[in-house]
């Protein structure tokens, strides 16, 4: 089974709509993944207008009051009925955790859906429900009659030709020209925040579409293009390889370093403990003759010294005392040399 690699789509949405929204940067403030209680309750994105009476007059936007839930639903999620509610919840309890009572009012509130694929089935759950559903625009739909609180499911691949390319190729099977033209579009970015969105949203959208991306690639212009909006992660890549390169030729180079050391060690060690062993052995040889030879001259010197006096008679009592051999041994040296002990 082929494996599918994980694309994180969130962050590129976030920096799709941003950049969508890049007119009013200054009257719009983004928060990412807002935490609407203790018990970490989040929301995608919540957007502030700074000032709520600015009109915001782009039309994924022109709902917008002062504060706006913003939910985003990835390619490969589902938008159902719950889901629907779940997000009027998230708005409810942004508006319910305020520090004092109607501190955030109803009225300064909407919600907004984000998704790629038209989702039938909810707006078919929600005309059951009696629910209004206007397209104000090309893939913008207006929801009535469910909550007092004005709420919008943006369908991205429907939205106008020409625009909003930023958030119609964050998805698998990405259109042709809609990928040229936001290529083309951010080439000369200037603003480092706007570069920023922009590459956020292209990573997702390679990772998403490899092949479509190799085949805009071929084309020297297109190429070009995207070598110098990916420079920089172009440029980490190599570092990181390059680091990681580094850091496993060290790791390996340790490893057979210390292979060798130890091989060699314990090369060294053998010879180093067979020469050892063989001069104790000597030693402890040499000195093991030594004892024994001096033991046996002194057996000898007791001989000599025994034999003599048998030789000149002297009393058996005289040889015991003075040659400290046992008795056995003088009459055995006695009979071998042909006399007589004397005994007293």
């Amino acid at each position: 089974m082929k494996n599918i690699e994980k694309i994180i789509w969130h962050p590129a949405f976030y920096g799709g709509l941003e950049y969508e929204l890049r007119t009013y940067t200054d009257d719009l403030k983004y928060e990412h993944e807002y935490e609407l209680s203790k018990e970490s309750v989040r929301v995608d994105m919540l957007i502030v207008k700074k000032n709520s009476e600015k009109i915001i007059d782009d039309p994924i936007a022109r709902i917008f009051r002062r504060y706006n839930i913003i939910e985003y639903k990835s390619p490969d999620d589902e938008l159902s009925i719950d889901d629907f509610y779940k997000v009027i919840g998230y708005a409810g309890l942004y508006k319910g955790y305020g520090r004092h009572v109607n501190e955030i009012s109803a009225d300064e509130l909407t919600i907004s859906i984000f998704r790629h694929r038209f989702p039938r089935k909810l707006f078919e759950s929600l005309e059951k429900l009696n629910a209004d559903i206007n397209e104000i625009e090309q893939g913008i739909y207006y929801i009535n009659g469910i909550i007092n609180i004005p709420v919008q499911i943006v369908v991205t691949r429907q939205l106008e030709a020409g625009k909003y390319e930023a958030l119609k190729i964050l998805t698998h099977n990405a259109n042709e020209d809609d990928v040229r033209q936001f290529i083309s579009e951010i080439n000369n970015l200037a603003v480092p925040f706007d570069k920023h969105n922009a590459d956020a949203v292209l990573q997702a959208s390679v990772s998403a579409n490899k092949d479509l991306y190799d085949k805009v690639r071929s084309e020297e212009s297109m190429c070009e293009a995207l070598r110098e909006l990916m420079k920089d992660d172009i440029e980490k890549a190599v570092n990181e390889g390059r680091a990681k390169g580094m850091a496993e030729g060290r790791a390996k180079g340790m490893a057979e370093g210390r292979a060798e050391g130890r091989a060699e060690g314990r090369a060294e060690g053998r010879a180093e403990g067979r020469a050892e062993g063989r001069a104790e052995g000597r030693a402890e040889g040499r000195a093991e003759g030594m004892v024994k030879g001096e033991a046996n001259g002194i057996n000898i010197n007791k001989k000599e010294t025994a034999t003599e006096m048998l030789r000149e008679n002297e009393p058996i009592n005289k040889i015991l005392k003075y040659s400290k051999l046992p008795l056995e041994t003088i009459e055995e040296l006695a009979k071998s040399i042909g006399v007589s002990i004397v005994r007293e």
